[in-house]
């Protein structure tokens, strides 16, 4: 732990390897597209979390063991952890776990899908934390999940029996967490690239936080 930072940013990823990443968008997508798509979505996520004052940086990638140096290249600053967990909620539970025993006061996850999101609101997400407002705070999308989740104690019952990757994986999330006592809060909702549809709304707003990305479109849907 960087003994100045209280504040933890984990950064679910995956490395960008053709048949791995953004499957879904392939077709229409090329499988080197898709690759390459999600290439760029890691390296604007990267980029724009760099600067969060008064935060460290923790990668947990999905993949073989041995990509831990290949990260570690492109965020040299950031702690490289493989993810552990055979689902999404028991990956999520561990990371919060190894990073509040590194000795973090508050974590936050984002993953790779939102690289326009504006870096703000992961401020805005150690702020509310920070500042007792709430227990578990997220950052809704637009297809019923989340795109941010955040923390200041281990509460892994929040992941426990959710519907991943459905419509109602924000709305049980909630009720989890209201049942388990905890209070939530909910920053701006947010939108994550995963249609043909939603890269496209990208390419009309043209934000600046995904430079990469947005060129990649600008070439491959012109």
């Amino acid at each position: 732990m960087n003994s100045n930072h209280l504040n933890a940013l984990l950064i679910f990823a995956k490395w960008p390897e053709p048949g791995k990443v953004k499957t879904r968008l392939s077709p229409p997508l090329e499988t080197h597209e898709a690759t390459e798509l999600y290439r760029c979505m890691l390296l604007d996520t990267l980029e724009n979390s760099a600067d969060i004052i008064g935060t460290s940086r923790m990668i947990f990638f999905d993949g073989e063991p041995g990509r831990s140096a290949d990260f570690k290249l492109l965020a040299p600053d950031a702690e490289v952890v493989v993810q552990e967990g055979d689902d999404l909620g028991e990956r999520l539970a561990n990371a919060f776990a190894k990073a509040f025993a590194f000795g973090y006061r508050s974590v936050a996850v984002v993953g790779t899908d939102s690289p326009h999101m504006p870096v703000a609101r992961i401020s805005e997400a150690f702020h509310l934390l920070n500042s007792q407002c709430a227990d578990v705070i997220f950052g809704p999308s637009e297809d019923g999940g989340y795109y941010l989740v955040a923390m200041n104690s281990l509460n892994p019952g929040v992941f426990a029996d959710i519907p991943w990757s459905s419509q109602d994986t924000l709305a049980r999330s909630l009720e989890k967490t209201e049942s388990l006592g905890l209070s939530p809060a909910l920053l701006a909702t947010g939108f994550d690239l995963d249609t043909v549809a939603d890269l496209l709304r990208l390419k009309q707003e043209a934000r600046p936080a995904a430079p990469r990305t947005l060129s990649l479109l600008s070439r491959i849907m012109p």
